[in-house]
């Protein structure tokens, strides 16, 4: 066993034993299980949603895809930046309401604010859709890392495996008191990793951020700026828009909401967060410090372009605590998504099945749902797919087709109603599935559009098409379904 397999067993090892201690002297019923008994400070809550954030794209994707498509990358600062000024509005009227309704999950808040049980079925659905794609990037993610910066000494599957095993304990131990504890531990370690790969490996083999740059722009001229076509302007703003609006949707960033004690920690966060954000910019430095370095890698490849770059100038022990960051970055997100899916099935599936079902029973069967959901996680991982970002994408274009639904819930706007909301999520979900099933572009939809049009994303095409949807059923069903937020909202949610 070399001395950075070592270092990634005992930071496994480490996280495992805090993840289970956090369950002490808690009484894990599904409130405490799901969100923590909704009693979360402003500082546990920053981590618990900085965990959620910083997962295995921050080493693998961000790089990666800076690697392979130059100044396009930085559409990761953007997106983040934006939805963290969003945040500050956003995320204490949904606290405020789900607090007011006992709302412990995604599917829980849309059905109430509708009055629709059909809505929350509707939105259960498609947040599992979007999350199982994301749960196994923290997989393949996940593989990887451990067995290139082990050397080969563990390999991707059983690697898979063990980290997969590890997170299952003490997620079905400690629900999102295992996820906070952790999520200290991995934010401090990628945090010191990010910023010392992101400086030290542009100054070690170029002197410096600026004459890598330079150097760069010299063998490789434009790769630095948006190109006219394929991830152009227009695709980039697109793709803000679009990654922006959908970043606090994911159904663990939703329910990481409900954690809190007060509405004030969002605000305060929104604050900070757009600063702890730069912690993907150093990836991505690293990544463009691969481009003359590491040539030519292509596909799935350039992923590993970090990694392969960072092996090949570091000491193994170096190597082993990237590993062991990297491991974290899959481990701790992963977590939260596992219990956000769990409860959401639960009670968003099967307790309507089973309405008499007591809190003791729900509890079990949301533990139950979480081996599932990584025994179903792991199976698609072995599979194979796409790159991280494909991936990713993949995952917004569905989840943010949510969006327009919890505008005008929050708004209590008289032009939607709960069939309108239904209708239009279903039509953007469908055709955003149909495009990355079928591989079908906006050039072949419509071939006599502007060539900015065939760039832009996919996943804004289905929003467009979801609020059109939406405002047409909502216009012609309005004298026969009640309109807006239908659950009675405290004044104070209009703040």
């Amino acid at each position: 066993m070399n001395s950075a397999l070592v270092i990634i067993s005992l930071t496994l090892v480490s996280v495992l034993l805090l993840g289970v201690r956090a369950r002490s002297g808690v009484r894990m019923d599904l409130e405490q299980w799901s969100v923590g008994g909704r009693r979360f400070s402003g500082p546990l809550v920053f981590v618990l949603m900085a965990g959620e954030l910083y997962t295995t794209f921050t080493f693998l994707g961000a790089s990666g895809f800076a690697y392979g498509n130059g100044g396009a990358a930085f559409y990761v600062m953007a997106y983040s930046c934006l939805a963290f000024v969003l945040s500050y509005w956003l995320l204490p009227s949904i606290w405020r309401f789900a607090r007011q309704h006992g709302v412990l999950t995604q599917p829980e808040f849309f059905a109430k604010a509708y009055g629709s049980p059909v809505l929350g079925i509707v939105v259960a659905a498609v947040a599992l859709l979007a999350l199982v794609p994301y749960l196994v990037l923290q997989f393949k993610g996940l593989g990887i890392i451990v067995e290139l910066t082990s050397y080969g000494s563990l390999t991707r599957w059983p690697a898979v495996w063990i980290g997969a095993a590890a997170m299952t304990v003490y997620v079905i131990l400690s629900g999102m008191h295992g996820s906070a504890s952790t999520a200290a531990l991995k934010d401090i370690l990628v945090l010191a990793v990010c910023v010392f790969l992101g400086l030290y490996l542009p100054y070690r083999h170029y002197g410096g951020l600026g004459e890598m740059f330079m150097r760069i722009e010299q063998y490789r001229p434009g790769f630095l700026a948006l190109p006219a076509t394929g991830k152009s302007a227009a695709w980039f703003g697109s793709t803000v828009v679009l990654s922006a609006l959908g970043m606090y949707l994911w159904p663990h960033a939703f329910s990481a909401v409900f954690t809190a004690r007060s509405d004030h920690s969002f605000r305060r966060n929104a604050v900070v967060m757009p600063l702890y954000s730069l912690v993907m910019l150093f990836s991505m430095f690293a990544g463009f410090a691969a481009v003359l370095q590491i040539p030519a890698l292509t596909g799935d490849q350039v992923d590993l372009a970090l990694l392969k770059l960072a092996i090949q100038t570091l000491d193994p022990w170096l190597v082993g605590v990237i590993g062991a960051a990297g491991m974290l970055t899959a481990i701790v997100p992963g977590s939260i998504m596992l219990v956000s899916a769990s409860t959401l099935i639960t009670r968003d599936l099967y307790r309507p099945l089973r309405p008499a079902s007591s809190d003791g029973h729900l509890s079990l069967v949301s533990r139950g749902a979480t081996l599932l959901l990584v025994l179903v996680a792991v199976a698609l991982t072995l599979a194979g797919g796409a790159n991280m970002v494909s991936l990713l994408l993949a995952g917004f274009g569905l989840v943010t087709q949510l969006a327009p639904a919890l505008w005008f819930a929050l708004a209590r706007s008289t032009l939607v109603n709960s069939r309108g909301a239904i209708a239009g999520v279903l039509a953007g979900v469908a055709f955003v599935a149909h495009t990355m099933l079928t591989g079908l572009t906006t050039k072949a939809l419509l071939p006599a559009a502007p060539a900015w049009v065939h760039d832009l994303n996919l996943g804004i095409v289905g929003l467009a098409l979801n609020m059109l949807v939406m405002f047409a059923v909502s216009l012609l069903t309005r004298d026969r379904s009640r309109v807006g937020m239908l659950s009675p909202v405290e004044p104070e949610l209009q703040r």
